[in-house]
C-alpha cells in the first residue's frame, strides 16, 4: 500500500536524510581513526597499517557505497533497466565494498587479538612518565600523554601495555577496551551475514525466483542478526562509545528501509 503523496515525500526526505547522516559518520570516524593513529603510530604509518589503522572511516564508507546500491536495486531502478552495463557496474561497485568490508572484519579480528596480548609494566606510571614519550589510554581509540598530571591517578601493579608501542593503561581500562572489541567483531560479522542474505534475495528476486517461503526463513535468520545488532548498540550507548551507538543506530533505521523496499518490490512483482 502506497502512502499519500505528502506522506510520501516526508518518507523519502526522512530516509536519504538518514542516509546523509551516515555520509557524514565517513567523516566522523575519520577524524577518530586519524586522532588514534598518531599515537598508535606514532614512528610513522607503513602503507600496511592505512587499512588497520582507518579500518572504521574505510568499513564505514564500504557500507554507505553497498547501502546505496541496494537502494539502487531495490528500490529507485526498475527491473528492466538492471541489465548489461548497469548491472555489471551495479556488481562491481558491490563486490568492492564487500571486499573492504571482510577485510575490515579481520581488522577487528586483529585488533582483538592484539588486545589479548597486553605485557605487564613492571615500573611504576610516574616512572614512565618521567622517561616521556609514553601514552596514557583512557578508552578505545583515545589516548594522552603520560605525565606527572595524571601518572598518580594509575594504582602500581595494575599497568598493561600494547606490545611494540608505548601506550600504558589500568587493567580495568584495557578490560573495558576489550569488551568493545570483542562487539566490534560480533557487530561485524552479524552485519556481514545480513548484507549476504540480503544481497540472495536480489539475486533472486532479479529472477522472478524469491518466493514468500524463502522471505519468511530469511526475516526469521535477519531477525535474529538484527536483533544482536540492537543489542550491540545498546551496549556502545551504555559503554559510552556515542558515535559508535549513533552509527549502530542510523544503520538499523538505513536497512529498515532496504528491508521495505524489498518487501514492497517482492510484493509488486507477485502482483504483476
Amino acid at each position: 500500500m502506497r502512502l499519500p503523496n505528502n506522506r510520501y515525500t516526508l518518507f523519502r526526505v526522512f530516509k536519504y536524510t538518514v542516509y546523509l547522516l551516515l555520509a557524514y559518520n565517513v567523516y566522523a570516524f575519520f577524524l577518530e581513526n586519524h586522532a588514534a593513529a598518531g599515537a598508535v603510530f606514532a614512528d610513522g604509518l607503513q602503507l600496511g597499517k592505512v587499512i588497520e589503522a582507518y579500518n572504521d572511516s574505510i568499513d564505514t564508507l564500504a557500507w554507505v557505497l553497498l547501502l546505496l546500491v541496494f537502494e539502487l536495486e531495490t528500490y529507485v531502478l526498475a527491473d528492466e533497466k538492471i541489465r548489461g552495463w548497469v548491472k555489471w557496474s551495479l556488481n562491481a561497485v558491490s563486490s568492492c565494498c564487500y571486499l573492504f568490508i571482510v577485510y575490515s572484519f579481520y581488522g577487528y579480528v586483529a585488533e582483538l587479538a592484539y588486545l589479548t596480548d597486553l605485557l605487564p609494566v613492571a615500573a611504576s606510571a610516574c616512572e614512565l612518565a618521567q622517561q616521556g614519550g609514553w601514552q596514557l589510554v583512557l578508552e578505545q581509540d583515545e589516548y594522552v600523554q603520560l605525565g606527572a598530571a595524571n601518572c598518580g591517578a594509575l594504582a602500581d601493579g595494575q599497568l598493561l601495555r600494547l606490545p611494540d608501542v608505548q601506550i600504558v593503561g589500568s587493567a580495568a581500562t584495557w578490560s573495558g577496551i576489550e569488551w568493545l572489541a570483542w562487539t566490534d567483531v560480533v557487530n561485524a560479522g552479524a552485519w556481514l551475514l545480513v548484507v549476504g542474505i540480503l544481497g540472495f534475495e536480489v539475486w533472486l528476486q532479479l529472477r522472478h525466483e524469491l518466493s514468500g517461503r524463502i522471505m519468511r526463513y530469511s526475516q526469521w535468520i535477519k531477525g535474529i542478526l538484527y536483533s544482536t545488532l540492537f543489542l550491540c548498540a545498546i551496549y556502545w550507548g551504555y559503554s559510552g562509545s556515542l558515535l559508535e551507538f549513533w552509527d549502530a543506530f542510523l544503520w538499523l533505521v538505513a536497512f529498515f528501509f532496504i528491508e521495505m523496499n524489498l518487501f514492497q518490490w517482492q510484493a509488486e512483482t507477485n502482483a504483476e
